[in-house]
């Protein structure tokens, strides 16, 4: 469908098209004419399937149908919400190239910097905000911001937003919106246990649904391989000589890993990087840059370049760690396989991690047997849960099960065990 036909203002069609953007794709045309008439949203669709568009041309159109008011301040009247600093400057990017020919102002905030230049920046306010929840409130304490005139509330990956690393702030800065606006919640993924969260703050939404079909799923060849942990690295280097891998995104678990496994890599002639929310965001986008410009070989990387990072003609994806959520796998191989291209993502499955590799297996619903790969095959045994110790990982809830679970039923935080 073109987007002209979606109610768009014709300023806004041609701005997409110089982008080279000239039919919308299904969360598109289902979200975008909702969106226009005010209504709340709550879109579940793929990665990749086009969301950010989705509510940006929305957010954009309404600053075009009801411009401020004073030329003196500009109230903050859209307030987009993201988990990452990462996705703030890529949806940031597209809602100020959206909003240049119309002179919006978009602000994006984000923690991690110094706090000055954003105050600086926020000078004489802003049409649109684009933050992470913990900057928001910071400058909203420094008195940088007020957020009493908001009028349209975006939650991007509002499946983190609403999990309980953001809860808390999340609810604090709903306190300081104004109950009338309009709520529009993104997401590539909905867990069960978020779902009443994101009931509560919305007020009759039009559910916008996009199945990942065969006609448009990501063409990406996964495969599992068990392997002795302290051979993945050079299972990892055998597998990038023997398959001719030039660009690899590697994620691991914890930021230490990222630097440990990036520096054996560099040592052994590969030409390897750490990408981590340690790093300062200057660095992070430049690394990010180089690897698109394919000067480094491997990008190893957190779940923090799980979600929001748009790497073209990416080949290939390793799950050196398991992902912590099953929700997280399905993100994290979504950075191959993109705008139609083939891609492959390879999982390294310890004895250790065997049961919670079944807890992804069946929660995503893969039907994917372990490889071997000659010359590495596994020689440890998966551990055996001892008496009294309640199990082990992948075959009983976490405590941070127990505390999604009993939020999502209002009962509060759960008794510690």
């Amino acid at each position: 469908m073109d987007f002209d036909a979606l109610g768009l203002k014709p300023a806004l069609v041609h701005v997409v098209a110089e982008q080279g953007v000239f039919a919308a794709t299904p969360v598109q045309a289902q979200a975008i004419p909702a969106a226009l008439q005010g209504r709340d949203i709550w879109a579940t669709a793929p990665t990749g399937s086009g969301k950010t568009l989705a509510f940006a041309l929305p957010v954009v159109q309404q600053h075009v149908l009801h411009p401020r008011q004073t030329n003196f301040r500009r109230p903050v009247r859209s307030l987009v919400l993201v988990p990452t600093r990462v996705l703030a400057v890529q949806v940031g990017d597209v809602l100020t190239h959206l909003g240049y020919p119309l002179r919006l102002k978009v602000a994006v905030v984000y923690g991690g910097v110094s706090i000055n230049p954003q105050m600086m920046g926020l000078r004489g306010g802003a049409d649109i905000v684009v933050a992470t929840p913990g900057r928001l409130l910071d400058l909203v304490e420094h008195n940088a911001l007020r957020l009493q005139d908001v009028q349209q509330l975006v939650l991007d990956e509002a499946d983190r937003l609403l999990d309980l690393g953001f809860a808390d702030e999340l609810q604090r800065v709903l306190a300081l919106l104004p109950a009338q606006r309009q709520t529009l919640l993104f997401s590539a993924t909905f867990a069960e246990p978020v779902q009443t969260l994101a009931q509560g703050l919305l007020h009759d939404p039009v559910r916008v649904t996009v199945e990942a079909v065969e006609t448009q799923a990501p063409d990406i060849r996964q495969r599992a391989i068990a392997v002795d942990e302290k051979k993945r690295t050079a299972l990892l280097r055998h597998l990038m000589a023997e398959n001719g891998w030039k660009r690899v995104l590697v994620f691991v678990a914890t930021r230490y890993a990222c630097e440990h496994l990036a520096n054996k890599l560099y040592k052994a002639g590969i030409y390897a990087t750490a990408f981590h929310g340690e790093m300062s965001q200057g660095a992070r986008q430049e690394v990010l840059q180089e690897f698109k410009a394919g000067r480094w070989d491997v990008l190893v990387t957190t779940d923090l370049a799980s979600r929001g990072i748009d790497i073209a003609l990416l080949p290939v994806v390793v799950n050196y760690d398991l992902p912590r959520s099953a929700t997280d796998y399905t993100h994290r191989i979504g950075r191959t396989g993109r705008a139609g291209a083939q891609g492959e993502a390879v999982t390294f499955v310890t004895a250790e991690a065997q049961a919670h590799w079944q807890l992804i297996r069946k929660r995503e619903k893969l039907d994917l047997a372990l490889d071997v790969v000659p010359g590495f095959e596994p020689v440890d045994e998966p551990p055996q849960a001892a008496p009294g110790n309640g199990g082990i990982k992948g075959r009983r809830p976490s405590k941070k099960d127990k505390l999604r679970a009993a939020l999502a039923k209002g009962q509060g935080a759960p008794k510690p065990d």
